[in-house]
């Protein structure tokens, strides 16, 4: 890996081979960051297969990340290292990005392009600019995160000579921060409802990043500075994403019943309304409500549970062992769709480890 690093930090140079993109993922992929394939010589996700191209076709539900394909971009981000051989192996043309919400990123995009300036209420969203302030010279992203900056006390992210920094091919800046643990902050545009300032972009949850060191057909992603490593997002620059609307509103998902078919194949494997079915149908209703968070829910655990308390109560005489199996099943693809080989996994290994302990209700046999 001591040599992939070497090779990563070699890309600042302009010549730096395609060969090099599959260099690239790994050394991602070894630090935690997942990564998808870029159309060759674009910044854009490689193009879906045709079926995912068909109008109407969701991410979600599809069966072609699970299928070791490349299709949804981001959503198909990967830390296998096998699946990453065979993308880049075979497609060294390909360049990288990386999902930034499972990578725990939150990338400050600082843009330089040549637009008219728009009103003065959108260079800072929520700080007022007198009219009576000069605003000659100020002319792009560089110019509206230093001003936000230096109003807080504080050098520019643009300057940050702790953290990782990627010159673009268009003249911007990318400024790499680690997110807060526990923080889901949410990507903006510069020129949005949600925005940090006028030309500065926020590359986080339901976003990606192009990878340092990737080449497009406009130049190459270029490290810049001393780091290669992203610092932790700076306390300031935090605050100002939430007052900026980047975290988004506290929620508590309701608890959502089990779905019909589950709670029948319960209803069933328990011979009715008995304790053994209310047991699981509560652990079921928790699997399902996963269905409410595409992540950070807890299912594995919450489905692991179900399918070790559905194992004790099949040892136990309590429930049947194909109808118990069923009915996680259907919870597990309620909360899950499309993810069969990952739940199934979980409930085999569930059932096994609890019929090792036969469960009565009221207590353990």
């Amino acid at each position: 890996m001591a040599s992939e690093l070497h090779n990563w930090r070699s890309y600042s140079s302009v010549s730096a081979p395609l060969a090099g993109a599959l260099v690239t993922a790994r050394w991602c992929a070894s630090r935690g960051w997942p990564v998808h394939p870029l159309a060759p010589g674009r910044k854009t996700p490689a193009g879906n297969c045709d079926d995912c191209r068909r109008p109407g076709h969701h991410h979600k539900g599809c069966g072609c990340p699970a299928a070791g394909r490349w299709c949804h971009g981001f959503h198909a981000a990967t830390l296998d290292f096998a699946r990453i051989e065979r993308w880049w192996g075979a497609n060294p043309s390909f360049g990288v990005g990386i999902s930034c919400g499972p990578a725990n990123l939150l990338v400050i995009d600082i843009d330089a392009h040549e637009r008219q300036l728009p009103d003065r209420d959108r260079l800072l969203p929520g700080i007022g600019i007198a009219d009576s302030i000069d605003l000659t010279g100020l002319a792009n992203g560089f110019h509206t995160i230093g001003v936000l900056a230096a109003l807080r006390g504080f050098p520019s992210p643009a300057d940050d000579e702790t953290t990782l920094r990627v010159r673009t091919p268009s003249g911007g800046l990318h400024v790499w921060y680690r997110a807060h643990s526990g923080h889901r902050w949410q990507c903006s545009t510069g020129s949005g409802v949600r925005a940090l300032a006028w030309q500065v972009d926020v590359r986080a949850h339901g976003g990606y990043i192009v990878a340092p060191g990737t080449v497009t057909d406009a130049g190459v992603y270029e490290p810049v500075g001393p780091a290669r490593e992203p610092a932790p997002l700076p306390d300031w620059l935090a605050r100002e994403l939430e007052r900026t609307g980047h975290l988004p509103p506290a929620y508590v998902p309701a608890p959502r019943p089990v779905p019909p078919r589950a709670r029948q194949a319960v209803l069933a494997a328990g011979r009715g309304e008995g304790a053994a079915a209310r047991i699981l149908a509560g652990l079921l209703a928790e699997v399902a409500g996963c269905a409410a968070v595409a992540e950070g829910a807890a299912f594995s655990e919450k489905l692991n549970r179900a399918a070790f308390t559905a194992g004790g109560l099949v040892a136990g005489g309590q429930l049947a062992a194909d109808e118990a199996e069923h009915a996680l099943k259907e919870a597990a693809e309620h909360a899950r769709p499309g993810q069969e080989r990952r739940y199934t996994a979980i409930i085999r290994s569930g059932l096994n480890a609890g019929r090792t302990r036969p469960l009565l209700p009221g207590g353990r046999a």
